[in-house]
């Protein structure tokens, strides 16, 4: 009956075509220990990146290795793309979106040139952190297709 008063759920979405894998295997401790928050791994099998939750861009890093989102209900979400790859100076990424874009999980963010990082000697593992949560769900290693929904969180 008060459906409305129910607080809506934040749903999230692959990023990406590749393998869904815990943040803990990661080969980068800042992530697989859980320093920038928990959240999910892919290992991408495609270069497109799309949004992993419906809200708006609020923040598009100079070096286009990461975009900082936030969803409808204020979660903050940084979308990490690779591994060291700051150090490219953004060489390798194409970022579609501007700081205050509305998206959803149909929205192309970026575009990662994974033979480009192969090349360069980075991992291009994309990390998907919530930096404020402190529970999260597990996450099964398991294939995904960019834009699957994977989970809802509180």
């Amino acid at each position: 009956m008060f459906s409305f008063l129910k607080k809506k759920k934040t749903a999230l979405f692959s990023p990406a075509d590749g393998q869904l894998v815990p943040l803990s295997k990661v080969e980068d401790p800042v992530f697989s220990q859980g320093m920038m928050g928990p959240g999910i791994a892919v290992l991408p099998s495609s270069d497109d990146i799309y949004s992993p939750v419906e809200g708006t861009v609020s923040n598009v890093f100079p070096t286009k290795h990461a975009i900082g989102l936030k969803t409808k209900d204020g979660k903050e979400v940084l979308l990490h793309f690779g591994i060291d790859t700051v150090e490219l100076k953004g060489e390798g990424f194409e970022v579609f979106v501007d700081v205050d874009d509305k998206v959803q999980s149909d929205t192309l963010l970026a575009r990662m040139d994974r033979a480009f990082l192969k090349e360069q000697e980075k991992i291009d593992t994309l990390m998907v952190l919530f930096p404020e949560e402190k529970e999260f769900p597990s996450v099964e290693e398991k294939a995904v297709n960019a834009k699957d929904e994977l989970f809802e969180l509180d």
